[in-house]
């Protein structure tokens, strides 16, 4: 059957795929046809569905729950045989990567352009093409007068051709282009060795081919940035649902304070991954929209020259992460909580047995060494309380004072055995308790961590708790201690810090004491009166 050739054009044979004419040409079922060998591929490669249990159509992205059985549509193929036979009766063989158009059939190629009024197909023809291709018509106008919308969302293409920009060689226009070379060229630059045996086609041709494709890509594009949204969304929900399903009075109960101490770790933990979801998610968004943005522009432009510059970087798929199982699940059951609260428990239970014995055997009276202290500090008499004046005091400067920093040292010093003391904080917002090595450097800026000699518990601002390390290790406390409990062990490098009231143990620190320590305190400054009140070291009630 032969079909005259002036009412067809070489798009309505190309694939969407590989972009050139049907190879064994076969149909999904929503109608859509390509060559059997890239729909192959395609399914094989990224044209499975989400989960990789569908197959999608290249075009449409209709999915198909089993994979469909492919049939070559022999009508198809016979009518594309016959209309490369018309399109190309004097086509010689490159022996390169493709195709050469000689110059010389640039005037056929015209004939072949759709006719500016409608043909005269034969109906039986026509109607078997379509039904047995299932292909829509090529976007624009077609050959039988009717405006048929592309089978994805871009711009339609326009009707009058663009403008040729001339060939800054020969003066000529640029109708043609090199896929060789990825470039436009003039008849003339086709003719000499450059090019010659080069795969080259009508430019405005290779233009149209390569918007459509540039369509499809704009849908895919759009597809990953709403699944991303769609994925911020979800994530953002995930922790407010959190926040809201957990929210849990603090009480002065020990086992409340462990309960919320549980929920609030693991909220955060949650807060931290969701944050870190949402930047990677944030950052691949600003990214799709840009090349949409870009891609957008490009598929509107005229200017063909430029669109061959900049198609082979948009046609390029970005380096995407698959985010369909992230998710910020909770941990949050009871079964888990109260699992932790229990080991907590049995943790406390252990400690706390240790410490009637330390309090029984190991305490030792305390007193502050004034010489030690500070010039704004001021001791008691007996030596059991220290608070931070207004004004320095006339003391001497002898090498053992703090002459920068407010704090001081008790005269008692240990390098063995287990010794525990126990100081009243009050409601002070600032303070600092511990030990410190008979060592340390105590003039001028001071460096305060274990590597430096300094080994104490820090509150500031009243409720910021932190052990002094570097950097300083922050601490959750449940319950404020009113009562600060200091143990330490010096043949094992252990010290603990207690709740004295709550019978909490806030934080234990294990390290080696060189030479001889001792008691550490720090009222800090008086904060224009906020903090005046003194740290007092208490007698320990002794068990029997």
């Amino acid at each position: 059957m032969a079909l005259p050739s002036a009412f067809l054009s070489e798009d309505q044979f190309t694939c969407s795929i590989c972009l050139e004419m049907f190879n064994n040409p076969v149909s999904t079922p929503c109608g859509h046809s390509f060559c059997q060998d890239c729909l192959c591929s395609y399914w094989n490669g990224r044209g499975r569905g989400q989960g990789s249990k569908s197959y999608q159509c290249p075009l449409c992205k209709e999915s198909f729950d089993k994979r469909p059985e492919l049939h070559i549509n022999r009508t198809l193929k016979e009518i594309t045989e016959q209309f490369k036979q018309m399109a190309n009766p004097g086509l010689q063989s490159a022996g390169g990567d493709g195709e050469v158009e000689h110059p010389s059939l640039h005037a056929q190629h015209q004939a072949l352009s759709p006719p500016a009024r409608p043909g005269e197909l034969p109906e039986s023809v026509f109607a078997e093409m379509v039904a047995r291709r299932g292909r829509g018509p090529v976007m624009g106008r077609n050959d039988w007068g009717a405006t048929c919308p592309p089978p994805y969302s871009v711009n339609s293409l326009p009707d009058v051709p663009p403008k040729k920009p001339l060939c800054p060689i020969h003066m000529r226009g640029l109708e043609f282009f090199c896929r060789t070379d990825n470039i436009c060229v003039c008849s003339v630059c086709v003719e000499t060795a450059e090019h010659r045996g080069h795969s080259v086609v009508p430019a405005q041709r290779e233009w149209h081919i390569k918007k459509s494709q540039l369509g499809i890509h704009g849908v895919e594009l759009k597809e990953l940035i709403c699944e991303r949204e769609r994925k911020v969304e979800e994530i953002r929900n995930s922790v407010l649902e959190i926040k809201v399903s957990y929210q849990i009075p603090m009480s002065a109960n020990y086992i409340a304070a462990c309960f919320c101490q549980v929920i609030e770790t693991t909220v955060q933990v949650a807060e931290s991954r969701a944050q870190s979801l949402l930047k990677g998610l944030e950052d691949e968004i600003t990214a799709l929209k840009k090349r949409n943005s870009i891609l957008s522009q490009l598929v509107v432009s005229e200017d063909y020259v430029l669109f061959f510059k900049t198609f082979p970087a948009l046609a390029t798929p970005l380096q995407t992460k698959d985010w369909s199982n992230v998710s910020v699940p909770s941990q949050l059951t009871s079964e888990g909580i109260l699992r932790t609260i229990n080991q907590m428990m049995e943790r406390l239970e252990q400690e706390m047995q240790k410490l009637p014995e330390v309090c029984r055997f190991k305490y030792k009276d305390i007193t502050l060494d004034p010489s030690t202290a500070h010039p704004r500090l001021i001791i008691s008499a007996d030596g059991k309380q220290v608070q931070c004046g207004d004004l320095h005091q006339p003391v001497p400067n002898n090498p053992e004072r703090f002459d920068r920093v407010v704090c001081v040292m008790a005269h008692q010093g240990f390098s063995s055995g287990r010794h525990y003391w126990e100081v009243d904080v009050g409601n002070k917002t600032d303070w600092d308790l511990g030990v410190a090595s008979r060592s340390v450097i105590r003039k001028g800026k001071i460096p305060v961590s274990p590597t430096h000699g300094y080994w104490f518990l820090s509150l500031r601002d009243r409720t910021d708790y932190a052990f002094r390390t570097d950097p300083s290790t922050n601490l959750k406390v449940p319950i404020r201690p009113s009562r600060v409990g200091i143990y330490v062990d010096c043949d094992k490098g252990l010290v603990s810090f207690y709740n004295v009231e709550a019978k909490l143990l806030l934080y234990t620190f294990t390290d080696s004491f060189p030479g001889t320590i001792h008691p550490f305190f720090s009222p800090c400054t008086n904060k224009s009166g906020q903090n005046e009140a003194p740290l007092v070291i208490c007698p320990v009630a002794m068990t029997d």
